[in-house]
């Protein structure tokens, strides 16, 4: 595609952007892979018809505010990226492009007030415990309360564990293999802490040591995805210093927090950190990824034979290319069958704060991703993100289904305890 956008005029990332757009050849393999195309059916609502909208406003050729509705429908979930034959890095174009668009829109009340809430004080464990507590004591009034705060409350779970600090270092058990630091996480900290126990026993078991690093934070993704790239810098400036450099690897049990983190080269491109962040960026990994590297010593077998379904976290599958490495470790397991969910390349809908801006079709997502995982007869889910795996016990549950949700480290953890 030829282009005039001034990527002089836009920054370190109008490069990028512009290479983005160059690649594209609209040749329409994307649009099946696209969640909004498959529920709307419009053009623009693609991702090559949003890249067009996006090199419209770019090149001045069109207003920015007749682009906005369709780029804001967009989950940023890099389906795209995989069914693309040429090659072209969406994410590339589109974090940037919602950065630039940032910049220069004005929101609705509502929507401002309910962005504020959520980016300041979901990357925040100990604020977010309190605004969760605060919610769950609001649920009575969602219904009279707009679709974004209904959204919010709808998602939070009946109760809260007791927040207990992890230890800064966990030895290995036996001779040690590897070690490695682990990024905690933000809500998964809150709202889900078996998640980080799990890992902890499964890298343990295997003779890896963890450091938990005290000063770390909020990976920067749900700023960066929602367009703010001065925030997404912060908190990544926070990890660049946190994290030693005398581990094998950087893991993370969070698909979004893993791609976040690997798009640290992009948000510092042109500044003085871009070396380092390409650096740190290189030595993150998602954590069945490199178990599956270091090899898993040999887990019981299942007493009872159990049915499983694997649903791939779309930032784990398609922004980081990770889709054998879990089915794997999980196929270690006797007695333990996986089972393929149909359309299983869509969105879930989570999308980061993407169910909370954009309810109404985050719950078609929802629902439609939770009956095609019912249609397998499954006696359990399992993904490798915690914002998919609330996504789907919101909806497994408003539809009366009690099926467990569990994230690919429990369901380990769960084996080498003896589970079954």
């Amino acid at each position: 595609m030829q282009h005039k956008i001034p990527v002089d005029s836009l920054g370190p990332l109008g490069e990028a952007m512009g290479q983005a757009v160059s690649k594209c050849v609209h040749c329409g393999f994307c649009l099946p892979a696209c969640p909004t195309y498959n529920l709307l059916g419009e053009e623009m609502d693609s991702p090559r018809g949003r890249i067009i909208l996006m090199k419209s406003v770019l090149e001045g050729e069109l207003e920015l505010s007749e682009a906005l509705l369709y780029i804001d429908r967009c989950l940023g979930c890099l389906g795209c990226v995989t069914a693309c034959p040429s090659g072209v890095p969406y994410g590339e174009l589109l974090a940037p492009f919602r950065a630039y668009a940032q910049e220069r829109r004005q929101r609705p009340l509502v929507e401002k007030a309910a962005r504020t809430l959520m980016l300041n004080t979901i990357p925040y464990p100990t604020r977010f415990r309190l605004a969760a507590s605060a919610g769950r004591l609001a649920k009575p009034l969602k219904g009279a309360l707009p679709a974004q705060f209904q959204s919010m409350l709808g998602l939070l779970p009946d109760s809260l564990e007791d927040g207990q600090p992890l230890p800064e270092v966990i030895p290995a058990e036996g001779v040690r293999r590897a070690r490695v630091a682990l990024l905690a996480g933000c809500v998964q900290q809150v709202v889900a802490p078996q998640i980080n126990r799990a890992t902890l026993d499964v890298l343990t078991k295997n003779g890896v040591e963890v450091v938990i690093p005290r000063g770390q934070g909020c990976c920067g993704a749900l700023a960066m995805h929602t367009g703010e790239l001065a925030l997404a810098q912060a908190q990544a400036r926070v990890n660049l210093a946190a994290f030693p450099e005398d581990v094998d690897a950087i893991l993370t049990n969070a698909a979004g927090c893993g791609s976040g983190m690997k798009e640290y080269e992009l948000i510092f491109r042109g500044t003085e950190l871009e070396e380092r962040a390409r650096a740190f960026a290189q030595r993150v990994q998602d954590v069945t990824q490199f178990l599956d590297a270091l090899g898993l010593i040999e887990l019981p077998e299942l007493k009872t034979p159990f049915k499983l379904a694997y649903q791939d976290a779309c930032h784990l599958a398609h922004a980081q290319g990770v889709t054998a490495a879990p089915r794997r470790l999980l196929a270690m397991i006797p007695n333990l069958e996986i089972l393929p969910i149909p359309e299983a390349e869509l969105c879930c809908g989570s999308a980061g704060t993407y169910n909370i801006e954009q309810p109404e079709l985050a719950r078609r997502l929802g629902e439609r991703k939770v009956q095609n995982i019912l249609s397998t007869g499954a006696q359990a889910v399992a993904s490798g993100n915690i914002g998919c795996m609330v996504q789907m016990r919101t909806h497994l549950g408003n539809l009366g289904q009690a099926l467990p949700v569990w994230h690919t480290m429990e369901v380990l953890s769960r084996a080498y305890q003896g589970w079954g």
